[in-house]
């Protein structure tokens, strides 16, 4: 069994952060830092119209530069997340857009794009199944540790990283991004650590929306 460092840095958020979106987040998780905004439900163009659900669009937009083909992995990552959560049948023929905005990345990016969409839509009022959580780790490719939510520096020394996505209710894995070389064994190891770190999260969301509820 390898040894485990279970650390978060520290989380803060600011919901409401932009006036136009009909749910927004300035999310910070250490010093990664994005603005999620979410639109809708509008009318949706007649080419994307789904007639018994919401459309779900995921724009991501990096800090400088066009999106690169990553980019649009992250953007693939936060559209299947979102209309998995999002109770879709309440919101026919609409779009519902959420758009991500990087401010700086200095580790666990994903995860930290996944968790500021799940607070945007949570400040929207959309209608959710759950809410979920993501958590990233790595494994050190010198001592064979596993290390939650790696900064830059450490990522620089792992050999298989993973970003979990799980949900509120069952704690049920809801999307995985993996990328190195692992064991099956490491893989489950990795899993079972980042579900038990996502209660954090939770429990974050949970003070995040009751001091947001106190303030207005």
């Amino acid at each position: 069994m390898t040894e485990t460092e279970c650390s978060i840095r520290p989380l803060n958020c600011e919901l409401n952060y932009l006036s136009v979106p009909d749910g927004s987040t300035m999310f910070m998780q250490g010093d990664t830092s994005v603005i999620a905004g979410i639109y809708g439900p509008i009318e949706a163009k007649e080419r994307k119209i789904i007639h018994n659900k919401a459309t779900v669009e995921a724009t991501f937009a990096p800090i400088k530069g066009p999106p690169s083909i990553n980019d649009r992995f992250i953007e693939l990552y936060i559209k299947d997340t979102c209309e998995g959560a999002i109770i879709t049948s309440l919101y026919p023929a609409s779009t519902i857009s959420i758009n991500i905005q990087e401010l700086q990345d200095c580790g666990s990016l994903l995860a930290c794009v996944i968790n500021a969409s799940c607070l945007a839509l949570i400040n929207s009022s959309l209608s959710m199944k759950f809410t979920f959580a993501a958590i990233c780790c790595m494994i050190d490719k010198e001592s064979d540790k596993i290390i939650i939510d790696p900064n830059t520096l450490q990522l620089q020394n792992a050999k298989a990283t993973f970003t979990c996505t799980f949900d509120s209710i069952n704690k049920e894995l809801v999307c995985c991004q993996t990328s190195g070389q692992f064991s099956e064994e490491q893989l489950l190891e990795c899993v079972d650590k980042c579900k038990e770190a996502s209660q954090y999260i939770f429990d974050f969301y949970r003070e995040a929306v009751k001091k947001y509820m106190t303030a207005i």
